[in-house]
């Protein structure tokens, strides 16, 4: 790293390649690094580092919820007051069927994702959510997933043919 928070050309490639599927084998970080060609002590040592500076919040799988029964999805907007902003996003965390919610400087200022079985269970958890919190249905948009087009978002640190360390 050059600086607290600059990653150099190596963090760079490291990051590009933590982007791609991780290859399910005894030593995944060996496997990268010799890819990069760089020792796996070195890829460890400077993923914590990017770990500790905040530039990578955590390492996860990408779950298809279709194959986990989950065959409706939704996008909530709440028109919510300010005042009562965390408190009904730990109401919208409690629930299981929440991926995650985010504040937005809108007017519907917080956003969260629904996923269940069918339609019918998402109205079922919004709805809940909706009495609990005694918003009403009028500030509310719900965004129903019609098509799911795009899953994975990556972020580019070099053209295609220099992602590996030059």
């Amino acid at each position: 790293m050059r600086g607290p928070s600059l990653p150099d050309r190596t963090d760079l490639a490291i990051l590009n390649a933590l982007q791609d599927d991780i290859q399910l084998v005894s030593r995944p970080w060996n496997a990268i690094a010799e890819r990069l060609g760089i020792a796996e002590t070195e890829i460890i040592r400077r993923m914590k580092t990017l770990k500790d500076t905040g530039i990578i919040r955590g390492i996860s799988p990408v779950l298809e919820s279709h194959h986990l029964g989950l065959h409706a999805a939704t996008l909530v907007a709440l028109h919510v007051p300010m005042v009562r902003m965390n408190e009904v996003a730990a109401i919208i965390s409690s629930y299981a069927e929440v991926s995650h919610n985010f504040q937005r400087d809108h007017d519907y200022a917080l956003w969260f994702t629904i996923a269940a079985q069918n339609e019918e269970g998402i109205r079922n958890v919004l709805d809940e959510i909706l009495q609990r919190t005694g918003i009403p249905v009028s500030d509310v948009l719900n965004l129903t997933t019609i098509k799911k087009i795009k899953i994975d978002v990556r972020f580019s640190f070099f053209p295609a043919q220099l992602r590996e360390i030059s």
